[in-house]
């Protein structure tokens, strides 16, 4: 079992309870999935883009993504239907909390002049996204290695009805929002 998701068991689901004053563990909202997305417009025109940008992606997340592909042809864009625009990837249970214990712990504090995540990202239902500028930030990339610097949106969904209790769910697991 992972630190963070040992955390969330033993320390996170008590202080929820208690602070939203849930009557069952299975009311209190946990962290279902987190999703990373990479989009690219020149990686339907140059392969090896698309091959490097996989590769990190990779590494990053530890499974291999899925290319997302354009559902309209735009020509302002030199975009096609069916073309390779993007990269996809959906991380659960362990390799979640693997992935949230390395953004928190790492990646985050790796951010130059850093004052913590914004916490106006909600959506509403409990879902929180965040962008990172470049993969650089990862470990797992080796910044000689890198012929393109690419950003990547990373979404978190939680089983949260609300925003506050999304974010103070992800708060207690040490996301550090900014004041």
């Amino acid at each position: 079992m992972d630190r963070l998701e040992k955390k969330f068991r033993e320390q996170v689901i008590g202080q929820m309870k208690e602070r939203f004053g849930y009557k069952n563990i299975m009311q209190v909202p946990r962290l279902e999935k987190i999703v990373i997305n990479m989009g690219c417009g020149e990686m339907g025109t140059d392969n090896k883009v698309a091959d490097a940008l996989m590769a990190n992606l990779t590494a990053i997340a530890g499974q291999k993504p899925v290319f997302t592909r354009a559902r309209k042809s735009i020509s302002n864009f030199k975009v096609r239907e069916g073309m390779v625009v993007g990269l996809r990837v959906t991380l659960r249970r362990q390799r979640m909390y693997e992935f949230l214990d390395r953004l928190i712990n790492l990646v985050i504090p790796r951010i130059r002049d850093f004052r913590g995540v914004s916490s106006k990202s909600f959506d509403g239902r409990g879902n929180y996204s965040m962008s990172l500028t470049e993969q650089t930030l990862f470990p797992e990339i080796e910044f000689d290695s890198v012929s393109t610097v690419q950003g990547m949106d990373i979404a978190f969904v939680t089983t949260a009805k609300s925003d506050e209790e999304g974010r103070e769910l992800l708060r207690m697991m040490g996301m550090p929002f900014a004041n």
